[in-house]
């Protein structure tokens, strides 16, 4: 089985923000998906499919980004997941350019608080993640303005673009080693 975690914020007011692009990759999945709806668990939505015979569990945690720990965790644990092997986590990442790809097998928080959060529950950094590229704020923005902030349209552009890529690397996440996976989506034109 597999756990393939978008990070994000509940509530309309963020649905379009840099912050929930890992929320993006979820929902793009869903979307290809007949017949699967989307359920509450873990003080989160999830939803059940497979990929070629290998069980998968979608999630969107609704604890808010800060605290997303807690949902992933609940999930690992009553699963009887390894974090190592059987989790993907997706979020945002402003230290790529916007529309970037990044994969990881494992690593620090690199300030995202969505992931300190994960980080500290799981009590390890050494869990597989997808990093999609919001870009930097400009100069005199702060952080959180920048993150809870629609993407301008050539961004937006250019993340939906890396929203399909990740979600295809999350289905080969299912099915291929981690390694392959990163090796094929890891490629030098996509990453910054």
């Amino acid at each position: 089985m597999k756990l393939i975690v978008g990070l994000g914020n509940p509530g309309k007011e963020y649905a379009k923000t840099r912050h929930n692009v890992g929320f993006w990759c979820v929902e793009a999945w869903l979307k290809t998906l007949s017949g699967v709806r989307e359920k509450g668990k873990w003080d989160a939505q999830i939803a059940e499919t497979d990929v070629r015979g290998e069980a998968v569990i979608l999630m969107r945690p609704q604890t808010f980004m800060n605290r997303s720990g807690l949902s992933i965790a609940r999930a690992v644990r009553e699963k009887g997941l390894d974090p190592e092997q059987d989790l993907l986590v997706i979020y945002d990442d402003m230290d790529l350019s916007a529309g970037a790809l990044r994969l990881r097998e494992k690593g620090g928080s690199g300030g995202h608080n969505g992931m300190k959060s994960i980080i500290q529950e799981l009590g390890t950094q050494t869990f597989p993640r997808i990093r999609v590229g919001i870009g930097r704020p400009e100069p005199g923005t702060l952080v959180i303005d920048h993150v809870l902030h629609p993407f301008s349209r050539d961004d937006r552009i250019r993340v939906e673009a890396a929203v399909e890529r990740a979600v295809e690397a999350a289905h080969a996440f299912c099915v291929e080693s981690f390694p392959l996976v990163m090796n094929r989506f890891n490629s030098a034109s996509n990453v910054k």
